[in-house]
């Protein structure tokens, strides 16, 4: 052969295959190492900022399906004609439409502490606790509790002696008028002179409202405690309108509101006269 210009390379056919295979392998082994990567990225621990989301609200409700909903639970918060003599009773009364049980029967009127107020609580015990919290109470009169315990099923407890002071509130110290005018409540609303309404219920969640049953036991029971006592509607208030509570939720705010809304007068018939 002569020293001219040298035939082209053709490669073999088989040749052509092995590397068309090798780079597919190449290829897909990087796309896997891309993808394992980014899950390793998504699998890291996330940081606070990403893990707390914000509450969720509940849609809002139209005004005439509220305005409806209230009047179903007033219609169905009715009391009897006797209503002002039975409140006035010893023992263990009992208003139609109410479910009491009581640890402590109750005596009369006169031999109880002059209650002049009525505080709304909430507390983060769970459905079905109020019995246990009530009997805890009954055991020791005057720990940190209240006279009258309410079940998520609008069960009503009565849980000591209406001359008995439990210890509850926090000395009345909210003075920012922040939802009323604390210059008539600061220092003023305090346990000897304030009778104690606790809703249990709102847990694990404490911007939870009270259920339906319990509502509707409250404007019974809120007026049962006005006629033998007293007290008037201006005089029921939510604890957080008296002391610093929680910031999360308004403790006893919308029952509290709803009550006074009632405005019901004490030494009244049921009929209003």
């Amino acid at each position: 052969m002569g020293l001219g210009t040298s035939p082209a390379f053709v490669p073999r056919a088989g040749c052509v295959a092995q590397v068309a295979a090798l780079a597919l392998t190449i290829g897909h082994y990087a796309l896997m190492s891309s993808a394992w990567a980014e899950q390793t990225k998504l699998a890291r621990p996330l940081s606070r900022e990403e893990t707390v989301l914000p509450r969720a609200r509940p849609e809002a409700v139209p005004a005439q399906r509220a305005e409806n909903g209230a009047a179903a639970i007033l219609d169905g918060a009715k009391l009897p004609e006797n209503f002002r003599e039975l409140a006035r009773q010893s023992g263990e009364p009992q208003i139609p439409g109410l479910t009491i049980i009581y640890l402590h029967p109750l005596g009369l009127p006169g031999d109880a502490v002059q209650w002049q107020n009525i505080i709304v609580h909430q507390t983060e015990g769970p459905a079905g606790s109020a019995k246990s919290m009530a009997l805890a109470q009954a055991t020791n009169p005057s720990k940190r509790g209240v006279t009258v315990w309410v079940e998520t099923d609008g069960t009503v407890y009565w849980s000591i002696a209406e001359s008995a002071i439990p210890t509850h509130g926090d000395g009345a110290n909210r003075n920012d008028n922040k939802y009323i005018d604390n210059s008539n409540t600061y220092r003023r609303v305090i346990k000897t002179n304030s009778i104690g309404v606790e809703f249990v219920g709102n847990y694990p969640d404490v911007a939870k409202p009270p259920t339906r049953q319990q509502t509707q036991a409250w404007l019974i029971l809120v007026r049962f405690l006005q006629e033998r006592y007293g007290i008037p509607a201006e005089n029921i208030y939510a604890h957080n309108w008296i002391d610093f509570k929680d910031r999360r939720y308004c403790e006893g705010c919308e029952l509290a509101t709803l009550a006074r809304k009632l405005g019901y007068e004490p030494g009244k018939t049921a009929s209003g006269q």
